[in-house]
């Protein structure tokens, strides 16, 4: 063992011990994990920065350690990788699907030995969780499929382990994979938009699935690996489906195939990863939230498929100026319930009145109608409705602070929208708040 990594193991260690961090099932001293952990990363590497920020990576995430001290103790190498491996989600970031979403986002962006760490955390995570809690970890499985599918920069050999274990826990609980049969009236959806008013029902029906879906190239169960990755390169191509009995009932990505990944192992289908072409793109956002494609059916067949970079689209882009549109209506309706006869306008401050005054002159010297209230900035709206807890529950929305920090991402989203700024790197999880907050109000 190297000074570093025993400097980090002993710095870990007391740091835990401080607080009586204990596992929650075994209760067993929290530094058993960390050992684990340590221990899987070595298995793959001798690189010392790696397997001391295995020992170190959940000490600034639960103890009183910060960054800094990480920095200032280990350097700026093993700082970073713990930062990488630092969940970046609050507590009032949303629900727990949403935390996880934002949490994924940061690991999809970490590097490939931070991405080998964690793989080394789900593997103890998961073989802790499985014998212990079934009922939970029916969630943590899950959530940990979700994870695999963007740590694909992670060292492979931890990767099949990681995918191996999931599959046993899987077996184990009775979680089945999807197979699917053709069935010309299947669907996996259920109908959008039915309780909403007509034109959020329309505008969410007229952009769905298959406008977004790109041709799933699909191949026999015994074609080559080679054959494959060949073909995905020439027609650059990201996935290929797997056909066995005649149904493409699985998939391999092309990185899988880069990194050796045999077709015995391709990814089964889940049954939240499929949606039928005709599913509107608040569905394929919930799906492209646990996972890194969405597959898209026809008549029950799979052949169609729906990744992050397809959300960069323009028609994507015009679904959520729609979107943003929608909700910033909403929020008119309730400030006139709130604040009848234009009362909300001892409420803003004079500049931001002033700046909503001169719009409605120019609309009107145009010649257009347009009340002094449809003038007013969409965060200006925002903030007025989150003054009453009644009215900023009405759009799901918890509490004083989550309805506050989910105005000001959205007001982000807006922007980056308007100067055509890439949405699906920084600001999916403003694009997931956007969808869940026009689907849970109502008209």
């Amino acid at each position: 063992m190297t000074d570093l990594v025993q400097r980090a193991k002993e710095f870990a260690t007391s740091a835990h011990q401080r607080i009586d961090h204990r596992r929650k099932y075994s209760g067993q001293p929290y530094e058993v994990h960390l050992k684990s952990v340590a221990t899987l990363v070595a298995e793959v590497t001798d690189d010392p920065e790696m397997i001391a920020a295995a020992w170190l990576h959940d000490t600034v995430e639960d103890t009183a350690a910060t960054h800094h001290d990480i920095e200032d103790h280990f350097g700026p190498a093993v700082a970073r990788l713990v930062h990488e491996l630092t969940d970046v989600s609050r507590p009032g970031d949303g629900n727990r699907a949403l935390r996880k979403a934002m949490d994924r986002e940061h690991l999809a962006q970490a590097s490939d030995r931070a991405q080998t760490i964690k793989l080394a955390d789900l593997i103890d995570n998961a073989r802790d969780i499985c014998r212990h809690d079934p009922r939970f970890a029916r969630i943590y499985l899950g959530e940990m499929a979700a994870l695999l599918e963007v740590l694909d920069r992670g060292h492979p050999e931890l990767m099949r382990r990681a995918r191996k274990l999931l599959r046993e826990c899987e077996e184990k609980l009775g979680i089945t994979p999807l197979h699917l049969e053709p069935d010309p009236v299947a669907s996996h959806r259920e109908a959008l938009g039915f309780t909403r008013r007509r034109i959020e029902r329309l505008f969410n029906e007229a952009f769905v699935a298959r406008d977004l879906a790109e041709p799933l190239l699909s191949f026999d169960a015994d074609t080559d690996a080679k054959r494959i990755l060949e073909t995905l390169e020439q027609t650059d191509s990201r996935v290929a489906g797997i056909r066995r009995g005649g149904l493409t009932v699985a998939y391999l990505r092309r990185t899988d195939l880069e990194t050796g990944l045999s077709v015995a192992e391709a990814r089964p289908f889940r049954q939240d990863q499929v949606l039928a072409g005709d599913a509107g793109l608040p569905e394929v956002v919930e799906v492209l939230t646990r996972h890194r494609y969405c597959f898209i059916t026809t008549l029950g067949t799979v052949n169609g498929v729906i990744g992050r970079a397809d959300m960069e689209s323009p028609l994507v882009r015009m679904w959520l100026f729609g979107m943003i549109t929608m909700l910033e209506m909403r929020l008119g309706e309730l400030i006139e319930q709130r604040w009848p006869d234009d009362a909300w306008t001892g409420l803003v401050s004079p500049g931001r009145l002033e700046k909503a005054r001169a719009l409605q002159a120019e609309r009107q010297r145009r010649g257009q109608h347009a009340s002094l209230l449809d003038c007013l900035q969409f965060s200006d709206k925002g903030h007025l409705v989150i003054r009453d807890p009644e009215y900023f529950r009405r759009l799901g929305l918890r509490s004083k602070s989550e309805a506050r920090d989910s105005i000001r991402a959205l007001e982000s989203l807006r922007n980056n929208l308007a100067h055509s700024q890439p949405i699906t790197v920084h600001d999916w999880p403003q694009i997931v708040r956007l969808t869940r907050l026009v689907a849970g109000t109502e008209g």
